[in-house]
């Protein structure tokens, strides 16, 4: 498991159990631990074989459960793209999450009594109350190294080359 996190992750959860429902109950704890084995690699490459492993192994039989998967390939592997420090928020999607429901918990009390300029400032206002009780960024200081395009590959620092 790449830089020794545990527990699941959201992302590749859903995607788990939407590629799974698509199987027959037989095959399903097999194919979950071959699906673990991609998102658990410690590097792409490895990622990439287990997937490649995978798709060889269920696409004939089961192709729509593996087109499921097939079809979001880049984004599923796209945190081995950046800092390993940033990888369990790429994994993540509880932020979002959590803050839209604590709008939509509002909202749904008032609905019907906001014009919809009094309802996005009251959206806008609760987004901005809940960001004061967000976690910071693990490897915050990693930011701008990402905004000035630094390449990071398996979730580490690449040397540029000297100009």
């Amino acid at each position: 498991m790449p830089s020794g996190e545990g527990g699941n992750h959201p992302i590749w959860v859903h995607k788990t159990m939407n590629v799974l429902n698509a199987m027959p109950k037989s095959v399903q704890a097999r194919a979950k631990g071959h699906l673990h084995d991609i998102w658990q690699a410690e590097t792409k490459v490895e990622a990439n074989v287990a997937f490649d492993f995978f798709v060889a192994t269920y696409g004939v039989k089961w192709g729509k459960a593996v087109a499921k998967l097939v079809k979001d390939r880049d984004a599923l592997l796209t945190f081995y793209d950046f800092p390993v420090e940033h990888w369990k928020h790429i994994w993540t999607s509880n932020p979002i999450e959590s803050t839209f429901a604590t709008v939509r918990h509002r909202t749904k009390r008032t609905k019907g009594c906001l014009s919809r300029k009094t309802g996005l400032a009251m959206a806008f206002k609760l987004m901005m109350s809940a960001q004061k009780k967000w976690r910071r960024l693990d490897g915050q200081n990693r930011l701008p190294e990402i905004i000035h395009g630094v390449e990071f590959r398996d979730g580490l620092r690449q040397l540029q080359a000297a100009a």
